[in-house]
């Protein structure tokens, strides 16, 4: 287990320095630069502006600087846009508001993925079945760039405890959540489904029945932990989704997390911000895909042997 551990923690390094490098490169190649908007600065003074940013030197100098900083200091760098505040400190305020709507949308995408996965694999070619899997299939159809407005219109200002955006109060976290949770949800429903319907037809699980067994046992004891094994493998990705996805639905909501950031620094091309989001947010993802392993390890016995 330790030997996928590290080879695990391996490639996840590789991916983020291939991920960086490359999105290092390709901001750069975007015509302009992160002072093009100050139409009227003398090229000597746009370069002493640049100056404190490293960003006079040649390309294979920054790159080896940014990563010298990263490394030794673990310093990010500053915002070109943000009027050089320091990319650590904006991910260490906003961070926490992705994440805490990410959460919140998981456990949504969960308590309505995994029920209605459950039930339509219990009551298969029903109208519980078709309507599930209408559900989840509207639910992957739909954006949340579509999903959220009309949240907003039809649910926010019909009710005078939510609000179409913001993030004042405790409820505001609801609807953005939802619309980020409902698109997992629907995968998550279908591959319940599916690794439920597996099971229930192996010979052990007729067996049981056989010996009546009570339905809800079967569940609990025999069925669900490894019908469950194909949604876990999906949660790694899904997380990815989820958190990728709220750059949009926290523009679309107004919700002051990362989201917005991202938007600043691509439209700016402020190099180090986006950078430092690429980052980050690559070390997260090869982190939530390491915690998938060890759970479907914990979860499947022949996977820990063979580890």
């Amino acid at each position: 287990m330790l030997r996928t551990i590290l080879h695990r923690l391996l490639q996840t390094l590789i991916v983020v320095f291939v991920l960086v490098s490359f999105t290092f490169i390709a901001v750069r190649l975007i015509p302009g630069n992160p002072f093009a908007d100050e139409k009227a600065m003398q090229p000597h003074l746009r370069e002493r502006v640049a100056e404190p940013f490293g960003l006079n030197a040649s390309y294979p100098e920054q790159f080896g600087l940014y990563w010298k900083n990263i490394l030794t200091k673990g310093d990010f760098g500053l915002s070109t846009s943000l009027f050089g505040r320091s990319v650590n400190e904006i991910i260490a305020h906003s961070f926490p508001i992705s994440l805490t709507l990410g959460i919140f949308a998981m456990i949504i995408a969960l308590l309505i993925g995994i029920p209605s996965g459950v039930l339509a694999a219990l009551r298969k070619n029903s109208m519980i079945d078709y309507g599930s899997m209408i559900f989840a299939m509207a639910g992957i159809c739909v954006p949340a760039f579509v999903l959220g407005p009309l949240l907003q219109l039809w649910i926010a200002r019909n009710f005078d405890s939510l609000n179409v955006a913001g993030w004042e109060r405790p409820s505001d976290i609801l609807l953005p959540a939802f619309t980020l949770g409902v698109g997992v949800a629907a995968y998550v429903a279908r591959l319940t489904r599916g690794g439920m319907l597996d099971i229930l037809s192996q010979d052990y699980i007729r067996t049981a029945r056989a010996k009546g067994v009570p339905t809800f046992t079967i569940l609990r004891r025999h069925a669900l932990r490894p019908a469950l094994l194909p949604t876990v493998t999906f949660l790694g990705p899904a997380f990815a989704a989820i958190i990728t996805g709220s750059f949009v639905v926290e523009t679309v909501f107004q919700v002051p997390g990362m989201g917005q950031h991202f938007i600043t620094a691509v439209t700016s091309k402020d190099y180090f911000l986006l950078q430092g989001i690429v980052l980050f947010y690559g070390v997260l993802m090869g982190g939530a895909n390491l915690l998938v392993d060890i759970a479907l390890a914990a979860m499947n016995p022949r996977l820990r042997e063979g580890s």
